[in-house]
Parts: structure tokens; sequence; C-alpha cells
């Protein structure tokens, strides 16, 4: 009788832990990053009045006669399923999806606690805390490397408040952009008019006269252009006859004769006067050919001039009164070693006819062309100031093998930063002059410069050495030239100036990202997580905290995604796990199990009354 009292009392203990446990879940419904646990019941030892004995002979076996003596809760699990994403407004508010926890300090790292409640907030020294002012743990960035770290060891997440961040100079300009290498052309540039002065006498000044190169028509046809090929102008009725020449040197004299004599004077790159019949006289640039035609147009007519105006066309003059009258002639070369260009005779073809002296009339070619593209991007110095460094690229010609085959393209290059700048020009200190070479595939052979020493003279650091990347050799990875539109596809440089710290934000990594005024973004830090063999092993501590315990195992920490470890989200918090309506239905059961075990005791009661009511 008195067994059944006892563990009627026993099922009531038991009850009450379990509504104990219920209660608890119910009232962390809406705590972040919760997890529910669940009373587990087990009997107690049983009361044995027979034991069981096995089969003999004829007798059958008897199993053995046991009386309960009432119930425990054994344990209480605590149950680590995911709980649902929350997204709030509070871009410090972060989120585990998957398994782990964040790694928490009341002590610097001395002892670790464990949640997976990521309500954070930055404290007034800037050290990453939860809401009972225990710092984050993780690693933060070198600011000799500009690295995390994250196979080092963990320590507090601290953002100095007021961070800035100092200016970068530029060490690499990356361009990826395709020149063109076709016989028409869209992207192109009129050839520049120079002085008067320039030209062959005193010789030629590389930094101001352009390379002949393969030049265009109006219409965008390319010349194609190559040493032997000119023209054959005549200014006085083809009595005297001119051959112009173009070459890859500068300014030879050639010993071919034209099909016709002529008596022709004009100055050579030293200065010389030369008088000759049966010469050939070269050009290799635009203002060749217009000093070699203005000797020779002044021979007949020394007044008359010949000049390059603002559209790249040539003007023929002939305004004085006291000159001589032009008839004009111009046809491609006859020589028989020679190729005829008629498109070049075409081009030049609208100075020929007649030009009295001194009637004011003019006599305009049609505009030449080179094929051209420029970039340019802002780079910066180690004070934090930008400049622009603008690199132009104009075709210069064909790369011929030993049999005269075309193998690939050449284009000129011209590196330009701003005055008072100085990058060790030949003659203009903030200009630099190159080369590009391409194969026939149109893939990057060669290049120079591929680096420039730019000195800002500003107050920065002299000799700054910028990389020019335009791709590797015999690659499509940066520059090319094949048969299609100019442009430019991509051009980056690794400076910047500095700046202030602006927000943050947090990725899925963990890593704390700065965004700072200058529009450079980078991590500043990242949270650590810990994971567990046995998670329901951890001790709760309070707090929404747990810390290690026997059972538990070892944390391993490491960064968020890898390893088995769930990633992070920001902006957001994992919700309680606790499924309000199993809750509530538990109350009903654990309810009925602890009225149930009241009778067993009342019950239990009216027979010992009954008992005692004997002896009555």
């Amino acid at each position: 009788m008195m067994r059944s009292l006892w563990a009627g009392v026993t099922g009531l203990q038991a009850h009450q832990i379990a509504m104990d446990v219920e209660g608890d879940n119910i009232a962390n419904v809406n705590t972040s990053g919760f997890k529910f646990s669940r009373a587990n019941f087990s009997n107690l030892l049983s009361q044995s009045a027979k034991i069981a004995t096995a089969p003999q002979g004829n007798l059958g076996g008897k199993n053995p006669m046991q009386v309960g003596l009432g119930t425990e809760i054994n344990s209480v699990t605590r149950m680590f399923s995911q709980g649902s994403i929350q997204t709030t407004s509070k871009n410090t508010d972060l989120a585990i999806q998957g398994n782990g926890f964040f790694v928490i300090s009341p002590d610097a790292g001395v002892t670790y606690k464990y949640t997976r409640s990521g309500d954070f907030v930055f404290d007034a020294n800037g050290n990453f805390v939860n809401n009972q002012g225990l710092i984050a743990q993780g690693w933060v960035r070198d600011d000799v490397t500009g690295q995390i770290d994250s196979t080092a060891p963990i320590g507090n997440i601290t953002v100095a408040p007021g961070l800035t961040t100092p200016a970068r100079e530029t060490s690499i300009v990356n361009i990826k952009a395709n020149l063109n290498t076709g016989n028409l052309i869209e992207n192109k540039s009129v050839i520049r008019q120079l002085d008067s002065t320039d030209g062959l006498a005193g010789g030629l000044d590389p930094e101001k006269i352009d390379d002949f190169g393969v030049l265009f028509t109006a219409d965008g046809e390319s010349f194609n252009m190559k040493p032997g090929q000119g023209i054959d102008v005549s200014f006085d009725k083809g009595v005297t006859r001119t051959q112009f020449r173009y070459t890859d040197t500068i300014a030879q004299v050639g010993a071919a004769n034209p099909a016709e004599p002529f008596n022709y004077t004009w100055k050579d790159t030293a200065g010389n006067t030369n008088n000759g019949t049966g010469n050939t006289f070269y050009f290799n640039s635009t203002e060749d050919l217009r000093a070699l035609m203005q000797d020779s147009l002044q021979n007949t007519s020394n007044t008359a001039t010949i000049s390059v105006n603002a559209e790249g066309k040539y003007e023929l003059e002939n305004a004085t009164v006291g000159g001589t009258a032009l008839d004009i002639q111009v046809g491609g070369i006859d020589d028989a070693t020679t190729d005829v260009n008629e498109l070049f005779s075409k081009t030049m073809a609208s100075l020929a006819g007649n030009l009295p002296a001194g009637s004011n009339g003019i006599k305009i070619s049609q505009e030449i062309n080179a094929a051209t593209h420029a970039a340019s991007i802002d780079v910066f110095d180690s004070l934090g100031t930008k400049h622009t460094v603008r690199t132009e690229f104009r075709k210069a010609g064909f790369v011929y093998d030993n049999n005269g085959t075309k193998v690939g393209s050449s284009w000129d290059m011209k590196v330009i930063v701003p005055e008072p700048g100085d990058i060790g020009g030949l003659n203009r200190a903030n200009e630099l002059e190159g080369q590009i070479i391409f194969g026939s595939d149109g893939s990057l052979a060669s290049y120079t410069p591929t680096s420039i020493t730019y000195t800002a003279n500003n107050g920065s650091s002299p000799n700054q050495t910028i990389q020019m990347n335009f791709g590797s050799a015999n690659a499509f990875d940066g520059i090319t030239s094949f048969d299609s539109e100019s442009g430019t596809t991509g051009i980056s440089q690794d400076g910047f100036t500095g700046g202030d710290l602006d927000g943050i934000r947090i990725d899925e990594s963990g890593t704390l990202i700065g965004s700072f005024t200058n529009g450079r973004s980078f991590g500043l830090a990242q949270m650590s997580m810990a994971k567990f063999t046995n998670n329901i092993g951890l001790e709760s501590d309070g707090g929404n905290t747990f810390v290690q315990s026997a059972n538990s195992g070892d944390p391993v920490i490491g960064s968020a995604a890898t390893g088995g470890r769930g990633f992070i989200q920001s902006s957001a918090l994992e919700m309680s796990n606790v499924d309000l309506s199993s809750s509530l239905t538990q109350l009903i059961v654990v309810q009925r199990g602890f009225q149930a075990n009241s009778k067993t005791i009342t019950t239990s009661d009216q027979m010992l009354n009954t008992l005692l009511q004997l002896k009555q």
C-alpha cells in the first residue's frame, strides 16, 4: 500500500520537473537563439517478489514478478534544431544558418563562452559586444599586410572609433582594350598641324613630328603605306618632277631614278643644301612630306606655301602677286620597282590644277587620319592626390618577316601625365613614348614602356613606380588587336586617397567590411565560430550563453562556412526554436500526468483509511 503512495509522489515530482521544463520553453518563445529542452522520464528500480525460473522437465519457465517503485526525470535534453531566421533593420544583428556558435569572452580571451544569439553592437571603445558586454572573438586586419589571418589565434574584435585609412599610391595600372587592326576604322584623328619652322631644316624633332605610319582617308580606308610607296607631284606642268616615297628611317636620299629628270633643292637633317638630278627623296612623317613638297613647290613659285590645317588636310597657297603661276599634277609613282599607292594619290589628287599667283586661291587635299585610341585613368600619389594618366595609341605600321609577309602590327604609344608631373619623357617631361607589337593572331607580343617612374612635383614621394600592365605576351588577357572597333573594355589601378570610416557591413563569412569616404571597402575583422562534437553536452550559463562541459568536447574554432560550420546572415536574428503548439499540447499531457499521480495518492489514502477502519 505504501509503495503505491510513494510511487504517486515520485510521479508528482517528475511531472513537476517536466512542467518546469515546458514552462521555461514557453517563457523563452521569443528569446533569440534559444533552444528548447525536453524532460525525459524513466522508471525507478522495481521490487522483485519472485525471480524468473527456467523451464525444467515438464514444467515451463516462469517470468519474474516485480513491482515498480515510481518514476524520475533522468535527463533534460536541449534540442539544437535550427530556428527560423528573422530579418531586422540593424546591420550588426547576426544569425547563424547551420551548425556552430559565436565565440564571446568576458575577459579578453582568457575564458570563452558560446552563443547562438547574434545581437551585437559596438561599444564606446569600438569593441564588438553582445548585450551583456561580452566581446566577440575573431581576427582583426593586420595594418602592415592589410590581410585578415583566420589561422591565427582569436582575440577581441575591435574597430577603433573614427578609423581612417591612409592614402596608397598607385603601383599598377591595368588596361584591357582592342586596337583596330583592320583596313577600315572608326576611331581616328587628324594629323596635327605643326609650326612652319618644324621639319627637315635643322633636323627632325621626334617629339613634335607625327610618324607617317598607317594612315587613312577621310572615309576611314587605310593607305597601308609601306617602305618605297609614295606619290609623284609636279608643280610646273611636269617639266620638273618630284617623287616622295615613304621609308622606315628618317630623311634619306636614295639612288632610284625617276622616269623624267628634275632639278630639286632641299635641306637634309644636317642642314646641308642639296642640288641634284635623279634623286628620290624619302619621308617618314607627314611633316617630312609637307616640308619636302614645299621645298619642291618653291622651286617654281618661291612665295607659295603648303601647310596642314586643323582638319588634317594639306593646304597649298600661292597668294603673292610676284609669284609664279602653278600647274599642279598629282599621280602615282611610275617607277617599275615601286607599287603605285592609288588611295594615297587620290587623297592628294584635289591639289591638282592651275593656281595663279596672287589669286588668294587655295588647293586643299582630303584629310589624312591616323588610327588612334586613348584611355585615361586617375592614379594617386603618396599624399592621395589624384592625377590623370592618359595613354594614347596610334597605329604605326605592320610587322614583316624576312619574306615581306605581314606577321603582325605595331602601334605607337604615348603616356601623358598633367604638368608639372614628370615621367622622364625625351623632351617633354610629362610625356613618355613607347610601342606595342601584336602578333598575326591579334595577341599581344610585346610593349614598352612596361612601367613609368612618376614624380608629381607636389610634395609627394618622388620616383613613384607605376607598372603598366597591358597583358601577358602571346595571350589575350590584356590589349589585343583584332579587326574590330577600338575600345577599352577594362581599366583599373590599385591606389586611393585617404578616407574616413563611413559604414560597416558583414558578409556570410563573418567578415566586417568597412566602407570609407574615399570609396574603398575592405575587411576590418572577421568573426570566429566554434563547433562541438556534442552540442547537447554544453552547459547553459545564462544570458543566452553556453560553456564547455566535460561531455561537449573541445571547441573547433574557425571561420564561418568552413569545416562544417554554418554561414552568417547579417541584419537578421535566429528566432527561438520553441514550437508553441507542441509546448501547449505538452502542458496538457504533463497536467494530466500530474493529476493522475495525485489520484494515485488519494486512492492509496482511501485504501489506508479502509484498512484502519477494520479495527473499529
